[in-house]
């Protein structure tokens, strides 16, 4: 039976398609479209939790991640 996780994935718009980050991992892919950078998101973490040694998961995993909108003075 596979167990599942839930993390958090960013996909910003760059000038030639769209970065995926999962800050949790600190784990980036990227894609020609928000649908593709987030599967090869997906992708790149199911590999690495395939491939790394607990010890790594455990020390790279971030359990709180807080993300909100910020209004900052610009003038």
């Amino acid at each position: 039976m596979r167990k599942t996780k839930q993390l958090t994935a960013i996909i910003e718009r760059e000038e030639k398609g769209y970065m995926s980050l999962c800050p949790e991992l600190d784990i980036a892919s990227q894609g020609d479209t928000i649908e593709e950078a987030r599967s090869n998101l997906v992708e790149a973490l199911e590999l690495f939790f395939e491939t790394a040694d607990p010890s790594e998961v455990e020390d790279r995993l971030i359990t709180e991640v807080f993300i909100t909108r910020l209004e900052v003075n610009v003038g």
